[in-house]
């Protein structure tokens, strides 16, 4: 049994307790959480550090399988861009390159203080690796084909994937993005997530040409995807945004993860509320500058269930919670840490519901334990300087 405390304990849910101090036992779990305020503490038995205290990052969208492209796309490719360099070079690495590099980002997500992922898959590269559960993993499955003739194989592919895996209980069968899959593709993938009630996660309104290709039927997108041609004329323009068109599409689902939302509005944000109450936001804000040069308006979801990714290391430096808040914080100075904290942990947790164990720090939960040093100290502001460090 240990007592650990720092300057501020943010627990994921409550507001940060100054020298709260945590008593944790040798395997991770909190005994009790202590505020200086209201109980008596023998700091004598306390180790404090300089910093803060949070909980484990939950990183909700990775492509861990995409490892092996780190410092192999250009940047600044605009979204179409780096879909044409990643089909140019993913034939270029043997399996044994990919496996590899699939373990080093495993290992820097944990030195990074993430404990728990939601993992897109294409293929079965990472699967053997997260059985290991050296990190909680759940692992969407995604399909994608805008051409409805492929639909029945796409999804065929992507079932064969479930089947084989080894919980189902923590994987899901998840459209690729709004622009990438066809209505027949889009039938038979709500059919499957709502037998399973499963989890949803998809690409949503991340390069500015997406909204254009629903709005107008035309644009960068449209035309690379060559629809026009694929869908044989049949498109029709729905002159909304792509969120709504996309998904209005998946009535019924449970619990929805929109990835990247650049390009989302005010609008959008509230079309989507009155569509479910179980819509969650997740942004990759290096991913977004890698890719776009461009970041989502955050301050139109200061009151949305917003999550943390760091997306792939084919679209960033590095996969680390702590550099997304980093550059969210530099873009949107305003927003508070203790909000930050909270979309970098409960939030996350909350969605892949895991956050009876995960999320917060909470007495009976494991949730990991981050140190975070080098803050501005009167603000109690992250700066560019801001390491992060696993205590427990």
């Amino acid at each position: 049994m240990q007592f650990i405390s720092a300057e501020y304990l943010f627990t994921g849910k409550a507001a940060p307790i100054k020298n709260g101090v945590i008593c944790i036992d040798n395997n991770g779990f909190v005994l009790e959480v202590l505020n200086p305020a209201v109980d008596e503490i023998n700091w004598e038995k306390v180790k404090k550090y300089e910093g803060i205290i949070c909980p484990g990052f939950v990183n909700t969208h990775c492509h861990l399988e995409l490892s092996y492209l780190k410092g192999k796309i250009s940047q600044d490719t605009k979204l179409h861009g780096f879909i044409q360099e990643i089909i140019s070079l993913r034939e270029q690495f043997s399996e044994q390159e990919r496996l590899e590099a699939i373990q080093l980002a495993e290992q820097e997500m944990i030195t990074n203080g993430i404990v728990a992922v939601g993992d897109i898959s294409n293929g079965n590269t990472t699967f053997n690796l997260k059985q290991q559960n050296n990190l909680y993993y759940h692992t969407f499955i995604e399909v994608f084909g805008s051409d409805p003739a492929i639909a029945k194989s796409a999804f065929n592919h992507a079932e064969l994937l479930y089947n084989s895996y080894f919980d189902k209980t923590k994987a899901s069968i998840t459209p690729h993005a709004t622009y990438s899959v066809s209505n027949k593709l889009t039938e038979l993938i709500k059919s499957h997530c709502i037998k399973n009630n499963s989890l949803v996660s998809i690409h949503n309104q991340e390069t500015e040409s997406e909204n254009q290709f629903f709005k107008e039927g035309k644009g960068k997108l449209f035309d690379f995807l060559n629809i026009a041609e694929k869908t044989k004329g049949a498109f029709k323009p729905t002159q909304q945004n792509a969120l709504p068109s996309f998904l209005a599409k998946y009535n019924g689902l449970n619990k929805v993860l929109l990835v990247h939302n650049t390009f989302t509005e005010k609008e959008d944000i509230a079309w989507a509320n009155q569509f479910s109450n179980q819509i969650y936001w997740a942004f990759c804000s290096n991913a977004n500058q890698y890719i776009e040069g461009r970041q989502p308006n955050y301050h139109l979801f200061l009151n949305e269930k917003c999550t943390i990714g760091t997306d792939s290391l084919a679209s960033n430096w590095s996969l680390s919670i702590l550099d997304e808040l980093k550059t969210i914080s530099n873009n949107s100075p305003s927003i508070e840490l203790e909000k930050l904290i909270k979309w970098a942990t409960i939030n996350g947790a909350e969605f892949l519901g895991i956050d009876k164990q995960y999320g917060s720090i909470e007495k009976g939960k494991k949730p990991g334990i981050n140190l975070i040093e080098q803050l501005n100290g009167d603000s109690i502001k992250l700066t560019q300087e801001s390491t992060v460090s696993v205590l427990f």
